[in-house]
């Protein structure tokens, strides 16, 4: 299968969150606009559920994506197809988390998760090639996540 319709995505619960709420539809670059998804959906944890209910919420999305990519990535014949944006959601939803929340932050944060996720350095490229999983489809933007939050860090203490 190319690429997913609206009507695809609407099919099945898996398929809406896999697609990123619609963001997999777009027709270019669509996991950046997964990414951006993760924006307001920050804001709205960071001011409704605090801190402890961010994380929980970043724990509880990861595993539903691992069965909404899963079940996506089966049902549209590869299991890491580029429409499938919510492992961009929730990954950078864990930078958000970690980075803050002022335009500054977030845009430095968006840059920096944007380049690893899609320059992909060892081991997200092996990550990515091993595992064909619901699991490996969010575990390669993890760690493109850690790799953001790690550079970003050395960026803060740099400035200090």
């Amino acid at each position: 299968m190319t690429a997913p319709t609206a009507q695809f995505m609407l099919h099945h619960p898996a398929h809406f969150i896999a697609l990123g709420f619609g963001a997999g539809l777009a027709p270019v670059a669509p996991g950046t606009f997964g990414t951006l998804v993760a924006i307001p959906i920050a804001l709205v944890l960071h001011r409704y559920a605090g801190d402890a209910g961010f994380a929980a919420a970043i724990a509880v999305l990861f595993a539903i994506g691992v069965w909404a990519s899963a079940v996506t990535g089966r049902a549209l014949g590869v299991p890491d197809h580029g429409s499938i944006v919510v492992d961009e959601v929730v990954a950078f939803l864990l930078v958000l988390y970690f980075a803050g929340l002022t335009p500054l932050r977030i845009a430095f944060a968006f840059l920096l998760f944007r380049f690893f996720d899609i320059v992909k350095p060892p081991p997200i490229r092996q990550v990515d090639a091993a595992m064909k999983s619901g699991f490996g489809v969010m575990l390669d933007d993890i760690v493109a996540a850690g790799y953001s939050l790690l550079v970003f860090a050395l960026a803060a203490r740099a400035m200090q």
